[in-house]
């Protein structure tokens, strides 16, 4: 007995010495407690919505008033004069649904007891976009009831409009995030696992010592994962649009820009993982928790970002996944312009010359 307690005692001394393994078994219960409480739920609150008024009647504002009281829509502007203002604020971002009132709303509605309000929304998330607009209905027939309780109630007939996917087929959504969870998978996990394999049997230490620069092995070390992840982005390419009928609505030249920076920025999260990383399992680990798990519950793919915390939207900013996902939505299935992604764009850059540096930075360490 008293040899079975002193090897108890030495396992929970092996694992108290081992940082990185104390802060999995606490922080990854925690974050996935976090994630699974707060990002993972299927009611929708505080999305922006708008408006286009022909009629600007009292009823029209007390429907808006109504909206705005409510918990899941926010109202930020000041409506829209044409289709053409409200279409440039989806192409933004800047909204889930727009209300399009016909002119003389209240007139029809008084005189005839129907009256018809247009509901716009981005179904390149459909999900999302039937869920907003079932919220929008019945929001829009309780204030009815209210203002007309009588046995002949107000009838309004929503005309539901699903743009840049009337099918509202869910392959429109999954396809954007599936490429960023391959491309995240290939680059970053493999190729901190690849480098850390490395140091784990000592033949990088052999390779830094050598006449090669330090610079070219770690350009060696990628270049592979880089040419199998852009192999692989042409197939899910290929598969989606040709088989699944996904559109490739948007401009192919800046598609593919947008996939190669998302390539390197992953490429460079995983060097900067071995440099921190002693052993494969370590990688493997923080890999999950750090990259897997938030680039599928805090980057938008399955679940609106607005919904969550206020802290979960913040560390979501940091997320590559996130910038990724909204701006190939928007140009692969939405078929903007580039101006509409640019902000997208320049965050990737951004941490792409952040994530290199500060990897450059620790194996310049590791040398001296």
């Amino acid at each position: 007995m008293k040899q079975l307690l002193s090897f108890i005692h030495k396992e929970f001394l092996h694992i108290f010495r081992d940082t990185w393994t104390m802060m999995i078994i606490i922080a990854l219960p925690i974050v996935m407690m976090i994630l699974f409480g707060y990002a993972v739920t299927t009611e929708i609150k505080n999305t922006n919505f708008g408006v286009l008024d022909y009629s600007k009647d009292d009823l029209s504002k007390g429907i808006v008033n109504k909206l705005k009281s409510s918990e899941y829509f926010i109202y930020e502007n000041d409506g829209y004069n044409n289709y053409q203002e409200a279409e440039e604020s989806f192409k933004n971002g800047d909204v889930g649904i727009i209300l399009v009132f016909e002119e003389n709303f209240y007139e029809n509605l008084t005189h005839t007891g129907k009256a018809n309000i247009q509901i716009l929304a981005d179904g390149s998330d459909p999900n999302t976009a039937r869920t907003l607009v079932t919220y929008a209905s019945s929001i829009i027939n309780i204030y009815l009831q209210e203002k007309n309780p009588s046995p002949t109630p107000y009838q309004i007939t929503p005309e539901i409009k699903f743009l840049y996917n009337p099918q509202l087929k869910g392959s429109y959504n999954s396809v954007p995030g599936v490429i960023g969870m391959i491309i995240m998978l290939i680059c970053a996990m493999m190729t901190a696992v690849s480098i850390t394999r490395e140091k784990e049997r000592g033949t990088m230490e052999v390779l830094l010592v050598s006449p090669i620069k330090p610079i070219y092995i770690i350009i060696a070390k990628l270049t592979p994962y880089f040419v199998i992840s852009v192999i692989n982005v042409i197939i899910i390419f290929i598969i989606s649009h040709f088989i699944m009928g996904v559109p490739i609505a948007g401009n192919m030249f800046w598609i593919t820009i947008l996939c190669i920076l998302y390539i390197i920025v992953s490429l460079a999260l995983g060097l900067l993982i071995s440099t921190i990383a002693h052993t494969q399992v370590i990688a493997l680990l923080i890999s999950g928790m750090v990259m897997m798990l938030p680039a599928v519950y805090l980057s938008g793919m399955m679940f609106p970002i607005e919904n969550m915390p206020w802290i979960l939207q913040f560390i979501s900013n940091i997320i590559p996944a996130r910038w990724f996902v909204a701006a190939i939505r928007k140009i692969m299935i939405m078929g903007v312009e580039v101006r509409y992604i640019v902000n997208e764009m320049v965050i990737l850059v951004t941490m792409i010359i952040v994530l290199v540096a500060i990897s450059l930075k620790k194996f310049k360490q590791r040398l001296e």
